[in-house]
């Protein structure tokens, strides 16, 4: 055989062993990248964190509405229910300070949820760098994740909520007057916000209230007493982080008079969100949302009755 003979078939055989390999089974890792995005605004970096995402029959749970209607808005968008809901939180660093909005479930809505630490651990920080956690109100999957066990989570932070949430879901007494059902809320708000008492680092606000320079809470009250949104600012740039102000992006844009059964007051909520998409589209600042699917950002427009968000174009910082 030549040796131009011998080197071709070397390297058939070669290709053939490299192919046979290519298409050995492997199993299936059916995880995701972690679970952050970040974007500037202004001076301000800011970096979306993912809790993970849960399952919810929103079919059952959008109210004001009926149960076909809110089927064929989610066929609309290809999806279903029950539908995979994201639980978002958001890290803001001025420069100066690091503030963390909202702190996902940790282990207070099931098994799914629970991944923020993780996720701002991938981002580049370490909880102990946290200086201050603003909450938008206290459900479980806004505040869970305040806690590991019985400690802080964030030890040298002080955390800030509206002084109408703090009094609703902090109260023995109104925890005993409470369905059976949603004692559930109250105790995860109380073991959350437990350790912060005693070390003397959580401080109530009440109403539209300056945290740091470039963070304002804004009293949004309806989905709970004291439901806040958070005013991002920076060299003109503008982000509002609205909460629970909407839930499901295939329904509420359309029609943002549907509301949900976890709102304590929906007639308020349902106009806080009309009152926050007409503010939006109007003067095109950026929001963001903690069950919006993640990251959660993006722009809205007006469409006929409704509403259209635009999701942030994907942008890698350089």
């Amino acid at each position: 055989m030549t040796s131009t003979r011998w080197l071709k078939t070397a390297l058939g055989a070669s290709a053939l062993a490299l192919t046979t390999w290519a298409h050995a089974g492997a199993p299936m890792v059916k995880t995701s990248a972690p679970g952050y995005y970040r974007m500037m605004l202004g001076d301000f970096e800011i970096t979306a964190l993912s809790d993970g995402t849960v399952d919810l029959p929103v079919d059952k749970l959008l109210t004001n509405t009926q149960p076909g209607k809110v089927t064929t808005a989610l066929n609309q968008s290809f999806l279903k229910a029950p539908l995979e809901t994201s639980v978002n939180a958001y890290l803001i660093n001025t420069g100066d300070k690091l503030v963390l909005v909202d702190t996902g479930a940790a282990g207070l809505f099931g098994p799914t949820l629970g991944k923020l630490v993780g996720n701002l651990k991938a981002a580049g920080y370490q909880p102990e760098q946290v200086d201050a956690v603003v909450i938008t109100h206290m459900h479980p999957d806004h505040v869970g994740g305040l806690v590991t066990g019985d400690q802080r989570a964030f030890p040298n932070a002080t955390v800030h909520a509206d002084q109408y949430d703090a009094d609703h879901w902090l109260s023995q007494s109104s925890m005993d007057k409470a369905p059976a059902d949603a004692k559930g809320f109250f105790q995860g708000a109380m073991a959350a916000l437990k350790p912060y008492q005693a070390a003397g680092q959580f401080k109530p606000f009440k109403g539209n209230t300056d945290i740091v320079p470039g963070i304002k809470a804004l009293a949004s009250p309806g989905h709970t007493p004291g439901h806040s949104t958070y005013v991002v600012e920076s060299k003109g740039q503008k982000l509002v982080l609205w909460g629970d102000l909407m839930h499901v992006a295939a329904v509420q844009f359309a029609n943002p008079a549907v509301t949900i059964a976890f709102d304590t007051d929906s007639k308020a909520a349902a106009a806080q969100r009309q009152k926050a998409y007409a503010d939006a589209a109007k003067n095109g600042y950026w929001v963001a949302a903690s069950h919006l699917s993640f990251p959660g950002i993006g722009h809205l427009r007006r469409d006929g009755k409704g509403y259209r968000f635009v999701p942030a174009n994907y942008s890698v910082l350089r």
